[in-house]
């Protein structure tokens, strides 16, 4: 039988406060990995999401970085290896909010931004993480969230969409570049997901989106979590490289 085993696996999940990252974080330590929660501000979730961890009966630990800086990326990387270890996973989850506008209204600050979140921040982290990886001689994960506006290039998305298409450049090398070390680079493009803040409001039915959705649902949270867990299991051993929709068939990557 076959199952996602990340027992002792070291996890690093950056925006782990965040609606899909907590679910992540969730998921992850189900599988038995010990987890470092990034947040930036939520350091009351961020704590509470130690304790589940914890409860399950994995270490856990919490940690403030802004990760488009350099310096804060690196003690990032320099306490999770002090209290928890060498990270053999990384997801790269965190990313800011621009407001969604037409290409000449849009503000240079918002194309800055996305830049600083999706390029930047997937660059820092790997400089501080891929490192340690190699050094270990255990192989390792890289895992980026991405999304399905990078495929569909709609009206009013263009900021959000430049970072997201700089990050799959990026890590579509870095995949060539580490991979001899055994180290997989992927990524997961989710959908217009449901997540605890839609189960709340009630807010969980969208039918003029579902109805281009050929599974004609929306994606789940913890559908977008169990993918992450599978990329970050042994599983997923001779994938690297990949952009992984995980949105019911709403974009489909062509050969």
């Amino acid at each position: 039988m076959l199952i996602l085993d990340l027992t002792h696996k070291i996890a690093v999940v950056t925006g782990g406060t965040s609606q899909l990252g907590r679910v992540m974080v969730r998921t992850l330590a189900a599988c038995g990995a010990d987890v470092a929660i990034h947040y930036y501000k939520n350091t009351e979730l961020a704590s509470a999401l130690k304790s589940e961890v914890e409860a399950l009966g994995w270490r856990a630990m919490t940690v403030q970085a802004d990760v488009t800086d350099k310096e804060s990326v690196l003690a990032l990387r320099d306490a999770v290896v002090e209290q928890l270890g060498v990270a053999e996973i990384i997801v790269n989850n965190a990313v800011s909010q621009s407001p969604w506008t037409s290409v000449l209204e849009q503000s240079i600050e918002s194309y800055e931004s996305q830049f600083q979140s999706s390029v930047l921040h997937n660059v820092l982290m790997a400089q501080a993480f891929a490192p340690g990886m190699i050094a270990a001689k255990k192989g390792g994960r890289v895992i980026g969230i991405n999304t399905e506006c990078a495929m569909q290039n709609f009206p009013s998305q263009s900021a959000y969409v430049s970072g997201k298409r700089g990050m799959d450049g990026v890590l579509r090398i870095l995949a060539k570049e580490i991979g001899e070390h055994g180290i997989t680079v992927n990524q997961v493009a989710p959908g217009w997901t449901i997540s605890e803040n839609d189960r709340n409001a009630g807010t969980i039915s969208a039918p003029d989106y579902e109805k281009s959705v050929p599974l004609r649902r929306r994606g789940t949270d913890q559908e977008i979590a169990n993918v992450v867990a599978f990329l970050a299991s042994d599983l997923s051993s001779y994938i690297t490289g990949a952009y992984v929709p995980v949105c019911g068939g709403n974009v489909m990557p062509a050969i």
